[in-house]
């Protein structure tokens, strides 16, 4: 399991305002790109961001990063006092050299990191993964520890999801997706299902952690009955069995972590559980549904609507430009085709916000990592 880390590693970025500068960055993909703070030397720098002068600077080898990243990624490298190395391409065997010379890398959760590619990063020196996301789900974390290799996640605002989430339980209780897509028709009518008022509803919140937290809270202002499930309670919800909140709620959100035991957490005979015309909102882990039980439940009428951020076999569609492509996904396709079903490419984390937590804590977490090991 990846170490995962507590609230209190929350970046500065998550608990002030923040006007980040910008930049313009140019990428080509596969191309690489050396920032070193030693270029910086003479210029001054505040004492609370001055990297140490005991040794040289920490390397840091960033993959798959976009130039939004880049961006972030070079003015953080200079504040932190760091090196990085920058590719918009995902880590692999091929370019796994990158990291030569460096003990600490950066990776993204686009793409899965293979095994393959964890062997020869270990073979040129690599000891620390610091992946952009919430879930490593995308690494092997056992191998990676068999090679030598620790795993770590990061830690950003819960607000990009939690918002996020409101906003399609919202959309898909009032039929926004029928609504949109008729006004772009200029077809002005009154859809034939009128919408739901969420004060009138009880919505189930499977997960209270960080993200599944800030959705309660921000739920209790639109004066619905709230029920929660979680192992370790940690709101002041109304705490009931799974099976209790699945048959009382007419909306269930997921925001539990993706593990072996909660892989299809929604697997067929929780579906058939669920109140009838009720609501699933996901903006976690697609793996959570049994997907192929969630398109039954629909076609068959039992649920009332999907709102899917995320969703099972996204990888390699999601994120990518597939208006001229065949997608192989059968169960994607049918659900896209529901006028009671939302689907958006995994985008709930995706803030300006949560993006400067992202960078400036997988820096953070390599500089912690490094501090560990010199002091070992």
């Amino acid at each position: 399991m990846c170490s995962t880390l507590p609230a209190c590693c929350i970046s500065p970025a998550y608990r002030k305002p923040h006007t980040p500068r910008q930049h313009r960055v140019i990428l080509t993909v596969g191309m690489t790109h050396s920032e070193s703070a030693r270029k910086a030397a003479g210029r001054p720098r505040s004492p609370a961001t001055s990297p140490s002068s005991s040794g040289p600077a920490t390397g840091i080898t960033v993959y798959g990063c976009e130039p939004d990243e880049a961006a972030l990624f070079r003015e953080k490298a200079f504040r932190f006092g760091v090196t990085t190395t920058i590719t918009e391409a995902a880590v692999s065997e091929a370019n796994a050299d990158l990291a030569s010379g460096n003990r600490c890398v950066s990776v993204g959760h686009k793409t899965r990191v293979t095994n393959s590619a964890l062997l020869a990063l270990s073979r040129v020196g690599v000891t620390y993964v610091s992946t952009r996301s919430i879930g490593c789900n995308h690494i092997d974390v056992e191998y990676a520890a068999s090679l030598g290799i620790s795993v770590e996640n990061v830690t950003y605002s819960p607000d990009s999801v939690a918002d996020y989430t409101l906003m399609v339980m919202l959309m898909a209780v009032r039929n926004a997706k029928t609504t949109v897509r008729r006004s772009d028709r200029h077809d002005y009518r009154l859809s034939e299902t009128r919408g739901k008022e969420l004060r009138d509803l009880t919505i189930g919140v499977v997960g209270t952690g960080r993200i599944g937290t800030a959705v309660v809270e921000r739920l209790r202002g639109f004066g619905g009955r709230i029920l929660a499930h979680d192992r370790n309670p940690k709101t002041s919800s109304d705490y009931v069995s799974l099976d209790d909140l699945l048959r009382l709620s007419d909306i269930v959100t997921l925001h539990p972590p993706l593990t072996a035991e909660t892989h299809h957490l929604l697997d067929r005979q929780r579906i058939e559980g669920m109140k009838p015309g009720a609501f699933i909102v996901n903006t976690g882990r697609g793996s959570l549904i049994d997907t192929e039980a969630l398109v039954s439940a629909l076609e068959g009428g039992r649920l009332g609507g999907a709102a899917l951020d995320v969703i099972e076999g996204e990888e390699g569609i999601f994120y990518a430009d597939c208006r001229n492509k065949h997608i192989k996904s059968k169960a994607l396709v049918r659900l896209q085709e529901m006028p009671n079903v939302l689907i958006t490419p995994h985008t709930a984390y995706y803030t300006d916000h949560a993006l400067i937590d992202t960078v400036e804590n997988s820096i953070t977490n390599c500089l912690t990592f490094e501090r560990r090991n010199q002091r070992g």
